[in-house]
């Protein structure tokens, strides 16, 4: 079996990561002109701040100058968080969400747009607001169910400090 340059990528990286506590989302590479671009997505529980991406790339970078993994040519090196409109693509990623509104793509059809109450191994219990004046309803929606995710921005949401408060 041969290994590709995103296995190897995910090899080197992958511990680096690890090591400051986040989780490894994603690795995108492509080309932006003659360059090469490397994004490496991370993620926590708590969320990544920019001192964590900052030092997590001089690692990265380090370690990528000892390897040969990214080849001869030049590339830029991006260290990022998967942003706040994310996909939902993992169960880890349905509890993080806990207290968010989402949008559900369903696979019957239709979309479902509720904020997340309790995320279970096979599911979640969510409450869908209510529509002109009428009061939020509470909505089961299993994993299997659910043929897209995502996170919906909420401009006047609480963060989990101010609610906590």
């Amino acid at each position: 079996m041969s290994t590709t340059q995103s296995d190897r990528l995910r090899e080197l990286v992958e511990p680096l990561v690890l090591a400051q506590d986040l989780q490894l989302e994603d690795i995108e590479l492509s080309r932006a002109g003659r360059r090469g671009m490397l994004r490496i997505i991370v993620d926590s529980d708590e969320g990544v701040d920019l001192d964590a991406c900052a030092d997590l790339s001089r690692a990265i970078s380090l370690k990528l100058d000892e390897s040969d993994v990214m080849g001869e040519g030049e590339y830029n090196l991006e260290v990022t968080s998967p942003g706040a409109d994310r996909p939902l693509t993992h169960h880890r990623h349905y509890v993080r969400a806990t207290g968010r509104l989402v949008k559900l793509q369903l696979h019957e059809g239709g979309e479902l747009v509720a904020r997340i109450l309790t995320v279970d191994d096979d599911g979640m219990d969510m409450e869908v607001p209510g529509v002109k004046g009428r009061k939020p309803t509470a909505r089961r929606i299993e994993f299997a169910d659910i043929a897209k995710a995502r996170v919906e921005i909420e401009f006047n949401r609480k963060d989990k400090k101010e609610e906590e408060a």
